[in-house]
């Protein structure tokens, strides 16, 4: 029982200190792995539960790059190398406290993250985007329509800025008002105008860049199936 009471308490130490490298919050490596926001805390403070699940632990193993036998898995034969080879490095793209608006806009300038998407970071690098330069933002409005839907997750890249503007559909500020929008450049260098996808919905014509505050160009969208 002290064995096991030891092992407990040593992987607890090691997630918190893995947690602590990666600079990340307990709430969102509970989200990274679906569960509340207090449980990964609950299990490094108070032990609770006791280990963690079989999945749970398999997915933070990836995460961290780790030996899921550091985070109490069982050790079959010789150990494993500390650092995993050949399994996917998981990325954690945070999810912002805002809706970029496909509608009339919306104001909201809470852009704390409100949970993380897990993704592999090979597949991150493929769409051509910096992990640490992505984040995932939900449509409000059907303004974008068929393009985007209300209610979809969008990818955005606040690498590519107004710095490399060109055609495409970009999150961006217009007065104040978050919104996510189709660039197509003019003729005129630096002009643009900014398009909703649906006829139903306005344009603006031939906007003066100053104007408009590039968040981000959209890469990737994710949507549920009803």
């Amino acid at each position: 029982m002290l064995e096991e009471s030891h092992e407990a308490a040593n992987v607890r130490s090691t997630l918190d200190r893995l947690i602590a490298e990666r600079r990340e919050s307990y709430s969102d490596i509970s989200r990274l792995i679906g569960r509340n926001s207090a449980y990964i805390q609950q299990f490094i403070k108070r032990g609770t539960p006791r280990k963690l699940d079989e999945e749970d632990r398999r997915v933070l193993a990836r995460y961290f790059g780790v030996s899921e036998t550091m985070l109490g898995g069982a050790s079959v034969g010789a150990a494993p190398p500390a650092r995993l080879r050949g399994l996917p490095a998981i990325v954690a793209v945070p999810r912002l406290a805002l809706g970029a608006s496909a509608g009339g806009g919306t104001l909201d300038e809470d852009e704390r993250a409100a949970g993380v998407m897990a993704f592999d970071a090979r597949w991150l690098r493929h769409l051509g985007v910096r992990p640490q330069r992505v984040s995932m933002i939900r449509v409000d409005g059907e303004s974008m329509a068929p393009t985007l839907s209300d209610g979809d997750d969008i990818m955005v890249d606040h690498d590519d800025d107004a710095d490399r503007l060109r055609d495409g559909v970009y999150v961006l500020r217009l007065d104040g008002v978050l919104m996510v929008k189709r660039i197509a450049m003019g003729p005129l260098r630096g002009r643009f105008s900014v398009v909703s996808d649906n006829p139903h919905y306005p344009d603006w014509a031939d906007i003066d860049p100053a104007l408009v505050d590039i968040v981000g160009r959209v890469v990737w969208t994710g949507r549920r199936l009803n």
